[in-house]
C-alpha cells in the first residue's frame, strides 16, 4: 500500500533564479526581412546598404529633430578607440577620465595612442563632471567622461565646458544608448554588445554634428583608406551586414525594448528601500550597499544573480595601477566594495523584483544585526 504523504511535508522545489541580465534580441520572424534582403544583395560587409540604413535610423533615434552624423564600428571598443584616434591629437597626450569605469576605457586611451590620467567621480552621481575635469586640466588634451552603469551625462554641461577650455570631449556612453542626449559640441560613443539596450550581438557606433571627424572615423574602421590610398595606417573594425541586419530589427523594436526596461525600473523603485535608490536613470540597476560581497553572496544563496560592477575601480587593475592620478580619488575609494548590480532586464517579472528587493533587504537586515566585531 502506497503511503500518502502530506502536500506540505512533500519537499518543495527551489524557486527558479532571478538571472542578472537576459539579452532582448529580436526573433527569427522579426530578423527574416533583413536577412532576406542581405540574400538578395550578395553584400556582407565593406558598407553595405544594410549598414548605411542603419547609420541613418540611429542618427534619428539619438536627435529626431537634428540627427548627428554616425559612424559604425566592431565593438563599442573599438569605437571609443577610433573617435579618439580621430580627434589627431599629439602621441602620448594626456586624456582625463574617471577612475570608476570599466577597463576598455583606459585601454581605449591607450589604444589611440594616448595616455590615461584617472580622475575622481561626483560623490553623488559616480560620474566624472565638468566642474572636477575643470580643477585638473594641466596638461590634458582632451576629457572622456562615462556615462556610469548608463546613467546619462549632462550633454549641455559637457558641451559648455567645451566652449569655455577648447578642450574636445568623448562621452563614454557604452549603456546608455536610448537614454543619453545626444550633445552639441561633444563625441558620443555606444555600445551594441548583446548586454547594452539596444544591442546587436557585438558592435558600437560613434556620433558627433562634426561631419569630417565622423568621416575619418569610418576611415579609420576600414585601415585607414581614403579612395584608393592609406593615408593613416589602421585596421578593419567594420561592422558586418549580419550585426547591420539586427539592427535594423531592433530599432523597429526600440520603443517596446524601453518600454520594457522604464516597467522594471518603476517597479524597482517601488519596492527598493528609497534610500538604496541609484542617481538618475540608469540602463541597469545598481545600489550601494555597506558590503556588496556579503549581499552578493546572500542573494546567491537564494538564486539571485548579480555583479559588481566597476569592482574593482581602475586603480586596482595590475594593468592600470601604474596610471597617473589627477589627485586624491576620494569619491572612488568611498565607493569601494559598496557597488552591486541587481537584476535588470526587460524579461523580469515584478514578481521577480519583488522577490531581489525582499532578499536584497533580509540580507542587510542580517548583516546590521551580527556586531560589527564578528563581521568576517
Amino acid at each position: 500500500m502506497r503511503a500518502i504523504t502530506h502536500p506540505s511535508l512533500l519537499p518543495r522545489s527551489p524557486p527558479a533564479p532571478v538571472r542578472l541580465y537576459v539579452a532582448d534580441l529580436p526573433g527569427v520572424d522579426q530578423l527574416l526581412p533583413y536577412l532576406r534582403r542581405l540574400d538578395e544583395t550578395r553584400t556582407y560587409s565593406n558598407f553595405g546598404p544594410l549598414e548605411t540604413d542603419l547609420r541613418r535610423g540611429l542618427g534619428r533615434l539619438l536627435d529626431p529633430a537634428c540627427p548627428p552624423e554616425v559612424a559604425l564600428a566592431s565593438s563599442g571598443s573599438d569605437a571609443l578607440a577610433l573617435a579618439l584616434r580621430a580627434l589627431d591629437l599629439p602621441p602620448g597626450a594626456r586624456v582625463l577620465l574617471p577612475a570608476l569605469t570599466f577597463p576598455a576605457t583606459a585601454w581605449a586611451v591607450q589604444a589611440a595612442g594616448l595616455t590615461p590620467v584617472l580622475a575622481d567621480v561626483d560623490a553623488e552621481a559616480w560620474v566624472l563632471t565638468p566642474e572636477i575635469a575643470e580643477a585638473h586640466l594641466d596638461g590634458v588634451a582632451a576629457v572622456l567622461p562615462v556615462a556610469t552603469f548608463g546613467l546619462a551625462l549632462d550633454a549641455a554641461a559637457w558641451d559648455d565646458f567645451t566652449d569655455r577650455t577648447g578642450l574636445p570631449v568623448v562621452f563614454d556612453a557604452a549603456a546608455a544608448l536610448i537614454r543619453q542626449p545626444m550633445p552639441r559640441r561633444c563625441v558620443a560613443v555606444f555600445s551594441l554588445h548583446a548586454t547594452k539596450p539596444l544591442g546587436v550581438g557585438e558592435g558600437g557606433l560613434v556620433a558627433a554634428h562634426d561631419p569630417d571627424l565622423i568621416d575619418m572615423v569610418r576611415r579609420l574602421s576600414n585601415f585607414g583608406f581614403d579612395g584608393v590610398r592609406v593615408t593613416r595606417a589602421s585596421g578593419n573594425a567594420k561592422l558586418s551586414e549580419y550585426h547591420a541586419a539586427v539592427g535594423l530589427a531592433q530599432l523597429a523594436r526600440a520603443p517596446q525594448i524601453r518600454a520594457a526596461l522604464d516597467r522594471a525600473r518603476e517597479a524597482y523603485g517601488r519596492h527598493l528601500p528609497a534610500h538604496l535608490t541609484p542617481p538618475g536613470e540608469m540602463s541597469g540597476l545598481v545600489v550601494a550597499v555597506p558590503a556588496a560581497a556579503e549581499a552578493a553572496a546572500g542573494l546567491a544563496a537564494v538564486g539571485v544573480e548579480t555583479r559588481q560592477w566597476f569592482q574593482p575601480d581602475l586603480t586596482g587593475h595590475p594593468a592600470y595601477q601604474a596610471m597617473a592620478r589627477a589627485g586624491d580619488l576620494p569619491n572612488t575609494a568611498g565607493l569601494r566594495g559598496r557597488i552591486l548590480g541587481l537584476p535588470f532586464h526587460g524579461h523580469l517579472a515584478e514578481d521577480d523584483i519583488i522577490r531581489v528587493c525582499a532578499q536584497l533587504k533580509a540580507a542587510l537586515a542580517l548583516r546590521a544585526a551580527v556586531p560589527e566585531a564578528q563581521r568576517v
